[in-house]
């Protein structure tokens, strides 16, 4: 019998293979420091395929047929998924005060609104925008309400779409919103409610994968934080130019407060609002948004 939990040992050459592998996959960048998290998280896999070093994995991952199935096992271990409802509550309140009610009179017209969550993880991101949108009565107003929420890690989206969550995805969230939208069951989670729940959609998504990305459609807000931390340079540029594509004239980009796009991109207007900076698509004078 082998332990599943031994470490391998991964060597410096290899790492770097690994390394650079990952990052032209999904724009993840892991530095020289994070050669033994690889080493220790990656590990089990070699054990469970019964290989004997991490030069051999590498190879699979190149070249076997169920390299992309592999793949995916590893975004799941690698991705980092901290989150909780109603997180950066400022910029919350940006978008539900300021945001919206320009969105609103931008989209009158046509009575649809469409939000983006890259990056969504276990979906309380998505929900939390579907929440804010519904306590502007949008939905009553026969507003077609579409929100997405994508990820790269299919193991969190299965909690997402699942829906329940434990005390500890509450803690910025006023007791108002956990009575008028989640369940409390038996166990002591909270399930989200059907009427959230019917606005948001989950999807598998690379941010690097082009193709896919062109799927999306197009959006009027893009919310994506915390995510672009962990990509290099090269890729935050190409993620920044895709979610222009994706965002309607006039609509919104929303990174975390410790991002920003400096040195990354200049298509896009800064904006000062009331409650918090955001980055806005330009309207090109004289022609109407779409």
């Amino acid at each position: 019998m082998f332990d599943l939990d031994e470490v391998i040992d991964l060597p410096e050459d290899v790492f770097r293979l690994l390394r650079d592998y990952i990052q032209d996959y999904c724009g993840i960048y892991f530095d020289n420091n994070s050669r033994y998290l690889l080493e220790r998280r990656l590990s089990r896999r070699l054990r469970i395929y019964h290989m004997r070093d991490f030069r051999e994995y590498y190879r699979f991952l190149m070249y076997d047929k169920k390299k992309d199935e592999e793949l995916t096992a590893v975004m799941d271990i690698l991705t980092v998924n901290e989150t909780y409802f109603f997180r950066e509550q400022q910029q919350l309140k940006a978008f539900s005060d300021e945001i919206l009610p320009d969105l609103r009179e931008r989209n009158m017209e046509k009575r649809k609104m469409r939000i983006w969550s890259a990056g969504c993880s276990t979906g309380e991101e998505p929900y939390t925008i579907a929440m804010l949108l519904l306590e502007k009565g949008l939905g009553l107003l026969g507003w077609d309400m579409d929100i997405l929420g994508s990820d790269i890690n299919q193991r969190v989206l299965q909690v997402a779409r699942r829906g329940v969550y434990r005390r500890n995805s509450f803690r910025t969230t006023d007791e108002y919103y956990l009575k008028k939208y989640f369940h409390e069951e038996e166990d002591g989670n909270y399930r989200i409610s059907n009427n959230v729940k019917s606005v948001v959609s989950f999807s598998c998504l690379n941010l690097l994968d082009p193709f896919k990305v062109r799927f999306v459609g197009q959006m009027d807000v893009i919310f994506c934080r915390n995510v672009l931390i962990y990509f290099d340079l090269a890729s935050r540029k190409k993620v920044i130019e895709s979610f222009y594509e994706r965002l309607n004239e006039g609509g919104y980009l929303l990174l975390g407060h410790a991002e920003s796009l400096m040195n990354i991109s200049t298509a896009f207007a800064l904006r000062h609002l009331t409650n918090d900076m955001v980055y806005q698509k330009p309207v090109k004078t004289g022609v109407p948004c779409r």
